[in-house]
């Protein structure tokens, strides 16, 4: 890997002990939940069921009873990746996708680090990648055959590529290639995930931001980098054309086999033929703020029963509403496999008189407390913890995780923040300020708030916190 590479002999050689125990501990913590707690949900099932087939029947598609059917429900990146296990290992060797997946965790390790190096110290370095080697909520997902690893790996990766581009920590020989590398970092990311966009938006604002400090003159842009609009330029339209071509062979697939154009995953994660449940989701929105609710109302439609006594008090606001809300709990209760098309209406209906009454908590309120609670509640969605810990009612080992669990997420934010507030006039911050910003105001926008959309911010958290190991040197 360039990026270790890049930090011998000097700087890894001079601490060799330090980073071979940091990685034992880090492969030792993995390990462990692999073995221990591997995750293979429903999701990790369709995936690995579209990388057999595109194996065994060259179908890019999901079984379908006896039939395999076209897809384009999910984006190929990671049925590629288990396709390539699958093939090398053997059909549904999850345990060896999720080794594999503990190197490329451990690799964002040594990413992080490289950037820690870059923006403040070797000893922020050595911080940033304790606090990746030692994060429970990175080792967790690399336990769990879903996409968030290789995400998380090549977010670190594109935004490592644009501070070498934009010669932070030294000059660099090739910028260009440096910024068509981070582009394709991008556009690896998006092929596992969608709102891997995000990371393109951020980075081309943030270039947009040094292009028009460049044309005014490269006041307040510092003295160790030389950008001229001209570079800045070329670098922006290489990082956006490295994102964007690995788009066009999926792009072309969908036209020609399902005559549909779609550069990426719908919305919803539905095909063609699928059902959107517009009016439901758009209901939820008026009154969703949390994980618990995502679990109770939001994953049961369709194929489970609706309870109306699981609905928190904001959404009900009178009796009235009550009443309506338990007429269309119960039609949808009577065949809670499909949502009839009148009762999704039903629910756009209330969903519209309840943005009307009340227009900021939907805008406004809802998405900030839909933000917060991705960012600070405990990650143990992957453990068989109770998600109302707060109630206290949990199996005493399990509560201890879920309390233990929160304590360390606040740990990192606020190092985050202190880190943040100390470095904040360092070049180079405010490409994680710009990405933190943007991928925080999208989420608020979903109307199911999982705290795994928050993982991807992790590498900019941590070069943050380490901020404050930083000493002068």
């Amino acid at each position: 890997m360039r990026t270790v590479r890049r930090l011998v002999p000097g700087f890894i050689q001079k601490h060799e002990r330090f980073f071979v125990w940091s990685s034992s501990v880090a492969i030792a913590l993995r390990l462990f939940l692999a073995l221990r707690f591997p995750a293979v949900v429903d999701d990790s099932r369709l995936y690995a069921d579209i990388a057999k087939n595109w194996l065994d029947h060259g179908v890019y598609g999901i079984t379908n009873g006896a039939a395999i059917m076209p897809t384009l429900s999910r984006l190929p990146g990671y049925p590629a990746f288990l396709a390539a296990i699958f093939a090398i290992f053997g059909r549904d060797n999850f345990r060896a996708v999720l080794l594999i997946q503990i190197l490329f965790d451990l690799g964002t390790c040594f990413l992080v680090a490289a950037m820690a190096r870059r923006l403040y110290s070797p000893r922020a370095a050595k911080a940033a990648f304790l606090l990746t080697a030692l994060c429970p909520f990175l080792a967790n997902y690399s336990a769990a055959a879903l996409t968030e690893t290789l995400e998380i790996f090549f977010t670190a990766l594109a935004l490592d590529l644009a501070f070498k581009a934009l010669e932070i920590g030294g000059p660099t020989r090739h910028p260009l290639a440096a910024w068509l590398g981070c582009g394709l970092s991008i556009g690896a990311g998006i092929l596992l995930r969608p709102d891997g966009g995000i990371l393109l938006a951020a980075v081309g604002g943030y270039l947009l931001w040094l292009l028009v400090k460049a044309w005014r003159g490269n006041q307040g842009m510092g003295p160790r980098i030389t950008r001229s609009p001209r570079t800045i330029f070329l670098g922006g339209a290489l990082v956006a054309i490295g994102a964007l071509a690995p788009l066009v062979p999926w792009t072309l697939r969908n036209l020609h086999t399902l005559g549909k154009f779609q550069p990426l995953a719908p919305r919803y994660a539905t095909d063609s033929d699928e059902a959107v449940t517009a009016g439901f989701n758009r209901w939820t929105k008026t009154w969703i703020a949390d994980y618990v609710s995502v679990q109770e109302i939001y994953w049961m439609v369709p194929g489970t029963d609706l309870d109306i006594a699981k609905l928190p008090k904001r959404a009900l606001d009178s009796s009235e509403q009550r009443d309506q809300t338990a007429e269309l709990f119960s039609a949808y209760n009577a065949d809670h496999d499909d949502m009839d098309p009148e009762v999704d209406a039903g629910f756009n209906a209330l969903a519209v008189n309840r943005i009307r009454a009340a227009p900021l908590r939907y805008y406004v309120w809802l998405p900030v407390a839909r933000i917060a609670d991705m960012w600070l509640r405990p990650r143990t969605e992957l453990f068989p913890s109770d998600p109302r810990w707060w109630e206290f009612n949990d199996d005493p080992k399990w509560l201890a995780v879920s309390v233990g669990f929160g304590l360390i997420n606040m740990v990192y934010v606020s190092m985050s923040l202190i880190g943040l507030i100390r470095s904040h006039s360092i070049f180079g911050v405010g490409l994680f300020v710009f990405f933190l910003v943007l991928r925080s105001v999208f989420l608020g926008t979903l109307e199911n708030p999982e705290p795994r959309y928050t993982l991807e911010c992790f590498p900019a958290v941590i070069v943050l916190a380490s901020a404050v190991f930083h000493r002068a040197e």
